[in-house]
This record gives C-alpha cells, sequence and structure tokens, in this order.
C-alpha cells in the first residue's frame, strides 16, 4: 500500500509538472493583481451564456471574484490506480455579467469501486487544477486581462481555495 501511494504521488508531482510545462507563457505570477478565494459548493450556477449553456460542470467562487466557472470537457485520461487528468475549456462569469475565458487543467487522484467510474467514488485523495486565462477573452472589467487562477482541492471540505494573479486590470 505504501508503495502505491508513493507511486500515486510520484504521478501527481509528474502530471503537474507536465501540465505547468504546457501552460502558456507569462501565465504565472509575474507581477499583477494577486487575488485569492475559493469555491462555494451551495452556489446556484445554471447554465452558462451562449454557447456555454449546458456546461459539464458549473460552481461558484468567492473571493477576489465572485461569480461562477462553467466548463467543457475537452480531453481527459483515468488510469486503473485511480489517477484523473482532465482539460477543459472554460468561462468565468462575474456577478455584472463580465467574463473572461480559461483552460483547465484538472488532476486527481480517486478511489473507486469501480476503475474510473464516477457513479462509485468512495473518496477523492487529493486534486488541484490550473487555470490560465485565455489572452483576449476578457469582457466588460476584464477586457485586457491575462494571468492564471490555481486551485487547490481540500477533499475533507469539497471546498478548492485559488489564488493566482492577474495582469491588465486591478479589482
Amino acid at each position: 500500500m505504501r508503495r502505491m501511494m508513493r507511486l500515486a504521488v510520484v504521478l501527481a508531482t509528474l502530471s503537474t509538472t507536465v501540465l505547468i510545462g504546457i501552460a502558456p507563457a507569462g501565465a504565472g505570477g509575474n507581477g499583477g493583481t494577486q487575488i485569492s478565494g475559493q469555491t462555494v459548493p451551495e452556489a446556484v450556477c445554471e447554465g452558462g451564456p451562449g454557447d456555454w449553456a449546458s456546461p459539464d460542470y458549473a460552481f461558484g467562487i468567492e473571493g477576489d471574484l465572485n461569480g461562477c466557472v462553467y466548463g467543457l470537457v475537452t480531453s481527459y485520461n483515468c488510469t486503473p490506480s485511480g489517477m484523473y487528468q482532465e482539460r477543459a475549456d472554460e468561462i468565468f462569469v462575474d456577478e455584472d455579467g463580465d467574463t473572461f475565458q480559461m483552460t483547465e487543467f484538472f488532476w486527481a487522484k480517486y478511489v473507486f469501486d469501480e476503475v474510473c467510474n464516477f457513479d462509485t467514488v468512495q473518496a477523492q485523495v487529493f486534486g488541484g487544477c490550473k487555470h490560465p486565462i485565455v489572452t483576449g477573452s476578457g469582457t466588460g472589467d476584464y477586457e485586457g486581462v491575462t494571468g492564471r487562477l490555481d486551485f487547490k482541492d481540500d477533499v475533507d471540505t469539497g471546498i478548492a481555495y485559488y489564488k493566482g494573479h492577474l495582469k491588465g486590470i486591478s479589482l
């Protein structure tokens, strides 16, 4: 069991390194406005705007950014050991309807009753994701915004905490 956990940690570290390596250059914290907050499990985020009307997932966030994130999964991989990786296109919509788009790179380790069957998840062991902002996608207050949000899952509470840097705007 200890060997499997060590392997899971190594795989998570490698996938994080690979995912960070494919994130766009300049998407990190090279200045800009530092932000932080958390997901809001009880938030109601039904159907997104336009092409995002039937998202694969939606969740609320609060803190320096307040609104909903809508996502459309573009690719994923799940291994028999329970390691899951996903890429998605996302849009953040704030309380005033202003938006920016992101590309999500998510990874997690799950314990399943049936391999990779999400209807049989017993537990999430760890998880997190990187969300580089798509350059030129901002509207309203987010016009011209660049940067990245990083989320880390708290598997005990079901809340993910985000932090990041946004350039081109001030909150």
